[in-house]
Order: structure tokens, then sequence, then C-alpha cells
């Protein structure tokens, strides 16, 4: 009996083995390790975040025209710069048939003494309003038969962090909407290439002999294609639209996704538990879909990394030659190709869209080579 109750209270006392980390988990240590990764994960973060809510919270629509504030510089302080006004009121003035005498500006509204030849029409300040630098004017004197008139408007203060671009448009805004639509794209060409790639570079490599041999065959066929060549056929069929551009990368990017799923493939599907599972009668469809695919992520993932920098300077280009988004829309080429045509006179124009679009690639570059470091199998 005491026997029995030394075994039972030995048993109760034994050490629990170890529990194991999946590949995952230890790839996701690693990254969090990867100080550059990590960076530029916060970095994708913020971008993204300011693309999709900022354009909400900017004071200005993206496809507001700014007649008086053409090409004016970013600045903290807003405008209309005190040097503005005089040349505005004259040029008002002249509008409404009359000439300034006088004109007396504080920081919130302006005065002015108007003169004419003959009885000013008070329905001609509506000018003012019509103007990006006034309010509504009122009339605070008439004197002459109303041949000269006191006039007091309030001044619109503005704020133009980036400028404007030479249409008078915010270029803040402009740019974060420009994000959205370029990150879109990216995105979604990625995903299709990632869907088509994944699917049949799985199936050809798992099922090969003369399957194989087709599908691939097929894949060196549309490489062979000139992608700029298979664009403008686009264009001169359907027009140029986001969507164009969407099918216009995804019909093509999925090729290299297609060959490096196929790769991996061929290498897993010589692995026990593959041949267990056929032994078993599994089906063909199901084998892919449970082990083939799977096992093939890490590369994938990888690579997808990389290809979503890829597609967004892919569609910058296409853009920059004119063959991409459209106005009023924009995208971060758009904003590249109008600000290299104007770098002499308004360089900020070039300089903010390319900074949004370096960090944004430079931060998913890094992405991916933490990702590759993390799941490399010969660094754990």
């Amino acid at each position: 009996m005491s026997v029995v109750v030394d075994q039972a209270q030995s048993g109760s006392h034994k050490i629990a083995a170890p529990a194991g980390r999946s590949l995952w988990v230890t790839a996701r240590h690693r990254l969090v390790r990867n100080r550059a990764a990590v960076t530029s994960l916060f970095v994708l973060a913020l971008v993204a975040l300011a693309c999709v809510c900022g354009p909400f919270l900017s004071p200005h629509p993206f496809d507001r025209v700014y007649a008086d504030y053409v090409k004016v510089p970013p600045q903290l302080a807003p405008y209309p710069l005190a040097e503005q006004l005089p040349p505005a009121l004259e040029r008002l003035a002249a509008r409404i048939r009359a000439k300034l005498t006088a004109s007396e500006t504080t920081d919130d509204a302006v005065r002015v003494t108007l003169e004419g030849t003959r009885a000013i029409d008070e329905r001609l300040l509506a000018y003012f309003e019509r103007s990006d630098f006034f309010g509504p004017a009122r009339v605070v004197d008439r004197q002459d038969d109303g041949k000269r008139l006191v006039v007091e408007a309030p001044i619109k203060h503005l704020h133009f962090l980036f400028g404007t671009d030479a249409n008078g448009r915010d270029l803040l805004t402009r740019t974060l909407i420009a994000g959205r639509v370029s990150l879109a794209i990216g995105l979604l060409a990625s995903l299709v290439a990632l869907i088509i790639g994944v699917g049949w570079g799985a199936t050809a490599g798992y099922l090969g002999g003369r399957i194989d041999m087709v599908m691939m065959r097929i894949v060196d066929i549309i490489y062979a294609l000139p992608f700029i060549f298979f664009v403008i056929l686009l264009v001169v069929f359907f027009g140029r639209n986001f969507i164009l551009i969407f099918v216009a990368v995804g019909a093509v990017e999925w090729l290299d996704m297609a060959r490096i799923v196929r790769g991996q493939t061929l290498a897993i599907k010589r692995q026990e538990y593959v041949q267990a599972a056929e032994a078993l009668g599994v089906t063909t469809g199901g084998i892919i879909r449970r082990h083939i695919v799977p096992n093939t992520l890490g590369p994938v993932v990888v690579y997808l990394t990389l290809l979503v920098p890829k597609v967004i300077l892919l569609e910058s280009f296409l853009s920059f030659l004119g063959l991409g988004v459209q106005e009023p829309m924009t995208s971060w080429g758009v904003l590249i190709a109008e600000g290299a045509r104007n770098i002499e006179g308004a360089s900020y124009m070039l300089i903010f869209p390319a900074l949004f679009l370096t960090a944004t690639l430079f931060a998913m570059n890094f992405v991916g080579d933490g990702l590759r470091d993390a799941l490399d199998p010969k660094d754990r």
C-alpha cells in the first residue's frame, strides 16, 4: 500500500514538458527584435492613418481651386499675407468700377473707401465674397448719393502647410488623397497577384507533368508581352481610370508569385506528410489547400511585402507618363510628375509627394527584409 502511495506522490511531482513554439511565434519574436522593421511598421501605420483620416480633417477639399492662391509656398502662418491685400483690393475695386481711395487693415477685417463717377452698384460688392481673401462685404457709410462708399469685409484666414499647386489646390490634402490611391492600388494589385499566383503556382507544381509544362508556358508567354504596350492597349479600349491601373498591374505582377510558389511546391510535395495525405485518400484540392499552400506562406509573405512597393512604384511610373490616374483624382506619381514640371519655381510641389512615396517604399522594403530574416530557417 505504501509503495502505491509513494508512486502516486512521486507522479504528482513530475515536471511538465516545456511547450514548443510554432514557426510563426518564433518569427514574430525575431521580427519584434528587428528595430528597423518595427520602426518601418510604425512609419507605415502613420502614413496609412494620415492618408485615410487626414482628408476628413483638412479644411480644404482635394479638388477645391483657390484662384488667388496659385503656387503659394508652404508656411505655418495663415494666408493672406499683408503684401497680398493691396493688389487684391485694387483688382476688386476695378471690377466694381470704382477707385480705391483709402484702406485700413486689421487682423480680421479690412475697411476700404470706394469712389465712382456715378453711383456704385452695391450688388457688385459680391466680388468680395467671391474672392479667396475676403468674406461678404457690408456698406458702413454712403456719401455723395452712393458715389462714395465705405465698405468693410472680413478676411478669410487659410492655412496651406504644404503650399498649393499650379491650379491653386491645397497640396497637403492632395498628397494624402494621392496616398489613398497609391496604397489602394498597391494593396489590391498585390492581393490579386497573391490569389492568382499562389493558386496557379501551387497547382502547376503539385500536378507536374504536361499540366505543369502547359501552365508555365502560359506564364512565359505573358512574360513576353511588353508591359507598356499592354497598358496602352487597355487605355485605347477602355479609357483611363482607376480600375484600369488595377487590372493592368494585377494581370502581370502575379507571374513572379506563381514561379516562386511553384518552386516551393516542387520541394514540398515530396515531404512525408504530403505522401501520407495521398495514401489516406485526400483529394488533390484538399492537399493543395491544407498542406501545400500553408507551407509556402513564408516566402510568399516576404515577397508580398516587396511586391506592394513595386506596384506603387509601377503605378507612379504610369501616372508620370500620363497613363495612370487622371485629374481631378491624383496619386503620388501624378503629383511627382506635376512637381517635376514646376521644379524651378515651386520645388516644394515635388519634395512633399516624393518624401511620402520614398518613406513608404523604404519602410515596406525594411519590413520585407525583417520578415525574410525572421522566417529564414537557416538563421534560427
